[in-house]
C-alpha cells in the first residue's frame, strides 16, 4: 500500500480567448504563438474568485469519486491569487458544506485541517507534500484533498499577456493510491531567494475602480531573468533528487517514462528539462563531459564556455539584478539539439503525454502541474496506453524561487480512477470572446459581457460594504451554490 493521488477533478471558467484571434488583434505571428504558447486560455468572470474556482473543483472531485466527507481530515489550498490575508481553505470548506447539506449529505469533518500554501506556482505541490505527511502521521486511515487554484492575469501589451489563464484542479490524496504512488523520501527540493523574479507586492494595488469590484492581480516580472530563475531552480531540485538515487545520474533521463513540469506556457517545460539534462552531463565527470563536447562539436560551438556556464554555481555571477538570460551558450546548444534524435529521445518522448491537451488551458499557475498530470492520464486512457508501473517525474516550480522534484509511479489499477477525471467535461461549453469583450473582461466592465448560466457550482453572490460601527464586512465575499441536483 502506497500513499499518493487517487483522483483528479478540474474546473475552468467558460470565458475563453482563442490565441489565433488574439494574434490577429495584436498583429502577432500565429504560428509562433501556437508553437511557443498554445491555443487558448480561460478568464474568470465577474462572479468568480479564486475561492469559487477552487470550491467548484473540490465539489466535482467529491461527486466524481464518491468521497465520504466525514473521512476528509485535511483540505489544503495552494494559490498565489488569494484575496483574503486571513482565511484560506476554510472559505472553500464553507462552500462545500453548503452544497453537501443541500444534497442531503454529511458535511466535511469538523476536525478537518484547512491550511493555505503560498509560494507562487509551487503552493499546490507544497500542499500535496503536506497532505502526504498528514496521512503518514496523525491522519493515518483518513483522506486529504488538495486544491490548486489561480487566476493568471497580465497587463495588456506585456510579454505575458498571451500566457494568461484561470482554473482549479483538486486532488484526492490517500494512503492507498489509485492513480499515482508517491514516496517523498525520493524527492528533491530547492529554494533560493530571487528579489526581482516574479512578485506581487501590495504596492501594485493603486488601481482605478472596476465595475466588477475586484482587484486585478497583475504581477511584477522580468521575463528573461525569470526564465533563468526557472532553469536554475528546477536543475537544482532535479540534482537533489538524483543524488538520492543509486547509479549514474545521467541514466535517469533515459529510464524515466514521462516527465511533467510546471508550464507557464507550452515551450517552457522542454527548456527546463533539456537544461537539466545538460547540467547533469556536465556534472557527470569525463564521460558525461565528453558526450557534451560531442554535442558542441556537432553544433559548431566551442565547448569550453558551454561547460563553464553549466558548471558555474550561479547563472547570475557578475550580473546586475534583473539582467537578461543567464545561459546564452547553452541556449545555442539547445537550438542545435532541437533538430536531433537526442531531443526526440530525451525531451519529446518524455514530455509528450497530455502535452497537446494542455495547449487549451493557458497558464494556471499552481494548477498547471496537476492539470498536466490529469491530461497525461486521460490521454493514456483514451489511447489505450498501458501505464501501470511507469515511473513519472512531477517537477514543480514557484517563482521567487523554489522547486520540487517528486518521482511518482503509476498505480496498477490506474484506469478505473483515470476514467473519472473530468478533463474533457471541464473544457466544454466555452464562450469565445471578441476583442472588445476580452478588453471589457480584462478591465472589469461587467455590462459588456455575455451572461453565464451557472449550474451546480459556486458563485459570488455579493461583496460586503458595511464598515461599522455596529457591523463590519467591507470587502468580504458572500457565496452561493447555484442549482443542480
Amino acid at each position: 500500500m502506497a500513499s499518493g493521488i487517487s483522483g483528479l477533478s478540474l474546473y475552468l471558467p467558460q470565458y475563453r480567448v482563442q490565441l489565433e484571434d488574439w494574434s490577429r488583434w495584436n498583429d502577432e505571428p500565429w504560428n509562433k504563438i501556437r508553437a511557443v504558447v498554445g491555443r487558448s486560455f480561460r478568464m474568470r468572470g465577474p462572479q468568480h474568485s479564486v475561492y469559487t474556482l477552487a470550491a467548484n473543483a473540490v465539489w466535482r472531485l467529491i461527486q466524481d469519486y464518491d468521497i465520504d466527507p466525514t473521512q476528509v481530515g485535511f483540505l489544503a489550498l495552494g494559490t498565489e491569487s488569494s484575496s483574503d490575508n486571513s482565511a484560506g481553505a476554510v472559505i472553500i470548506k464553507g462552500m462545500i458544506n453548503e452544497a453537501l447539506v443541500a444534497h442531503g449529505q454529511s458535511e466535511l469533518a469538523r476536525d478537518c485541517e484547512v491550511p493555505e500554501f503560498k509560494q507562487a506556482c509551487l503552493g499546490g505541490v507544497y500542499g500535496l507534500k503536506a497532505a502526504l505527511r498528514f496521512l503518514a502521521t496523525d491522519g493515518v486511515g483518513r483522506q486529504a484533498i488538495v486544491v490548486s487554484a489561480d487566476i493568471a492575469e497580465y497587463a495588456i501589451g506585456s510579454t505575458g499577456e498571451p500566457t494568461q489563464g484561470a482554473g482549479a484542479v483538486a486532488m484526492l490524496v490517500n494512503g492507498d493510491a489509485d492513480l499515482l504512488e508517491i514516496d517523498l523520501a525520493e524527492s528533491g527540493s530547492d529554494s533560493q531567494y530571487r528579489v526581482a523574479d516574479f512578485r506581487k507586492p501590495f504596492a501594485r494595488f493603486r488601481q482605478p475602480e472596476r465595475e466588477d469590484g475586484q482587484l486585478q492581480d497583475l504581477p511584477v516580472f522580468n521575463g528573461r531573468y525569470s526564465t533563468t530563475c526557472y532553469i536554475d531552480a528546477t536543475r537544482h531540485a532535479v540534482a537533489a533528487m538524483l543524488a538520492k538515487r543509486p547509479g549514474q545520474s545521467i541514466d535517469y533521463f533515459t529510464e524515466v517514462d514521462s516527465v511533467f513540469i510546471h508550464r507557464p506556457y507550452h515551450r517552457m517545460p522542454a527548456t527546463g528539462w533539456v537544461m537539466s539534462y545538460l547540467f547533469t552531463l556536465a556534472a557527470d565527470g569525463p564521460i558525461g563531459q565528453a558526450q557534451l563536447r560531442g554535442y558542441c562539436a556537432d553544433a559548431g560551438l566551442d565547448a569550453e564556455p558551454v561547460l563553464a556556464e553549466l558548471l558555474a554555481d550561479s547563472p547570475f555571477e557578475g550580473q546586475e539584478l534583473g539582467d537578461g538570460e543567464g545561459y546564452p551558450w547553452s541556449r545555442k546548444l539547445r537550438g542545435h539539439l532541437l533538430h536531433t534524435e537526442v531531443w526526440d529521445r530525451i525531451i519529446s518522448t518524455k514530455l509528450g503525454l497530455g502535452a497537446e491537451e494542455m495547449k487549451d488551458l493557458g497558464n494556471l499557475y499552481t494548477a498547471a502541474l496537476p492539470a498536466w498530470l490529469a491530461a497525461g492520464l486521460v490521454h493514456a486512457h483514451h489511447e489505450g496506453i498501458e501505464l501501470a508501473g511507469n515511473h513519472w517525474l512531477a517537477l514543480g516550480y514557484g517563482s521567487g524561487d523554489a522547486a520540487e522534484a517528486i518521482p511518482m509511479r503509476v498505480a496498477v489499477g490506474w484506469k478505473q480512477a483515470a476514467a473519472k477525471i473530468n478533463f474533457e467535461a471541464a473544457l466544454r461549453g466555452p464562450i469565445d470572446l471578441t476583442q472588445e469583450r476580452y478588453l471589457a473582461l480584462h478591465e472589469g466592465r461587467r455590462s459588456d459581457l455575455p451572461p453565464l448560466t451557472p449550474h451546480d457550482e459556486f458563485v459570488i453572490d455579493r461583496v460586503g460594504i458595511e464598515n461599522g460601527p455596529d457591523f463590519y464586512d467591507l470587502g468580504i465575499e458572500y457565496y452561493r451554490h447555484v442549482g443542480g441536483a
